[in-house]
């Protein structure tokens, strides 16, 4: 039996605890998702360097899986323009069952091995780009048939998985397995397994992002000022690495179209 489907011991009673007692039991089991992404730290590296390397030679990044997994999968995708600056198209995020599946599950669409490849197609995937699939179980039909049709036009391929040894994770070229165990409530992969990856995800765009130099120490340098907030973030940052004051840091932006680099450099030249 796969371990994310097996009775987690510590909860056998969940369900005559108090309030207290139950959140303390999760909270407790939420501690060891970190663990098991610190195992899986090398293959996250090797996979991250595999996401810059695709990026820096012009192709672009898709993650692809089914129900929880899809959802983060979409949701790490979308985060990436507004924080990085980079083009919507640079990372790609698809859910099984399409996009209605973000709001009304589908569990059924995970078994549909077809339209994993079709999904793919559609979205013009070719051999300069890299997929990663993301399955808890490692078993969703959807998933391991779109990491085999990348595989064979020459793409890279990554996935992520919950469990050891799995049909997605021997099908992809590096296999990040954090092994979270059992889950609180049996087979709710929503739960320590959706974590794991959502703090995977996050490890993968942001080093990635890192490494392509979009990211200038550690703040966000390709930022577009479409609201007060990221309008006055901007402000500091350019603050920040020229040691001005906030006016003239508003005023160099103002001056060269709000574009961080360029306020910059024109300091410089200054």
């Amino acid at each position: 039996m796969l371990k994310t489907e097996m009775r987690n011991e510590n909860t056998y009673n969940i369900d005559k605890m108090t309030t207290y007692e139950m959140l303390s039991v999760i909270n407790a089991e939420n501690a060891a998702v970190t663990k098991a992404v610190d195992n899986a730290l090398n293959e996250i590296a090797l996979v991250c360097d595999m996401v810059a390397d695709t990026i820096k030679a012009g192709g672009k990044v898709y993650y692809i899986g089914s129900g929880t997994s899809g959802r983060l999968a979409v949701c790490d995708a979308a985060e990436c323009p507004p924080t990085f600056g980079v083009p919507h198209d640079l990372f790609n995020g698809i859910i099984a069952g399409g996009e209605k599946c973000m709001f009304t599950p589908a569990e059924n669409a995970e078994d549909n091995a077809e339209a994993g490849i079709e999904d793919l197609k559609s979205r013009n995937f070719s051999q300069k780009d890299i997929l990663i699939g993301i399955s808890a179980s490692g078993s969703a039909s959807y998933v391991i048939s779109a990491v085999n049709y990348a595989k064979s036009i020459g793409a890279k391929t990554a996935s992520i998985t919950n469990n050891p040894d799995t049909a997605l994770g021997k099908a992809a070229d590096i296999d990040i397995c954090a092994d979270t165990g059992a889950e609180v409530i049996t087979g709710s992969t929503r739960m320590k397994a959706g974590t794991a990856q959502k703090i995977i995800l996050n490890m993968i765009s942001t080093a990635s992002m890192v490494k392509c130099g979009c990211v200038y120490e550690n703040m966000m340098i390709n930022l577009r000022p479409t609201n007060k907030k990221l309008t006055q973030r901007m402000i500091g940052i350019v603050t920040e690495i020229l040691g001005c004051t906030a006016e003239k840091a508003e005023q160099l932006l103002e001056e060269n179209e709000w574009n961080i680099r360029r306020a910059v450099a024109e300091s410089d030249r200054q």
